[in-house]
């Protein structure tokens, strides 16, 4: 697990709120086999939408290998980079906020394979190599008029992202729903 703060800008632009120091905790202090539990303990929506297992679905049907090359835009609390990180080869991932991508190291920490850069992405976009085998947007998409100032953000974020994905790859694109799934 890599933690590449050279992006951040020193400020969180994005968070939900002392809930996420709560998870934070968690991640920190349980073991991945502990986290039921703690939804059940907790009865808290953000926890469960969180830390539930079931968030994986969304990706673990993707078929790969260790020879597969994958980027995560928008990663969060790193909901779904655990089933990337031991299906895929290398994983990237890219999330604006540094607390919840400290969850999502901490969470994710077992891995050798996965890097998580911090900060804004269309400043680490450029840094980005274009050889992908899956670039994903779980969850992400849909608020890309927010980060993407042009006037056609949603074809602009689509266009940045689709040029990250290698010849025979694919963009996968998720709008978030109660459990991740259809």
């Amino acid at each position: 697990m890599k933690l590449d703060l050279s992006f951040y800008p020193g400020e969180d632009f994005y968070c939900d709120g002392t809930v996420e120091d709560e998870i934070l905790d968690i991640v920190k202090n349980y073991p991945p086999e502990e986290y039921q539990k703690k939804i059940e303990e907790k009865r808290s929506w953000p926890v469960f939408y969180h830390l539930s297992p079931q968030r994986e679905n969304i990706a673990a049907w993707l078929p790969m290998d260790k020879n597969t090359k994958v980027l995560e835009v928008g990663s969060g609390m790193g909901a779904v980079t655990g089933v990337l990180a031991r299906k895929a080869g290398s994983v990237t991932c890219v999330d604006l906020s540094k607390k919840r991508s400290l969850i999502n190291a901490y969470r994710n920490q077992e891995y050798d394979n996965v890097t998580i850069y911090v900060g804004n992405f269309n400043d680490i976009e450029p840094i980005l190599p274009c050889d992908y085998d899956y670039v994903l947007l779980i969850g992400v998409f849909e608020y890309g008029q927010s980060y993407i100032p042009t006037e056609t953000p949603f074809e602009d974020f689509l266009n940045i992202n689709q040029k990250h994905v290698k010849k025979d790859g694919n963009l996968v694109i998720a709008i978030e729903n109660k459990m991740g799934m259809k």
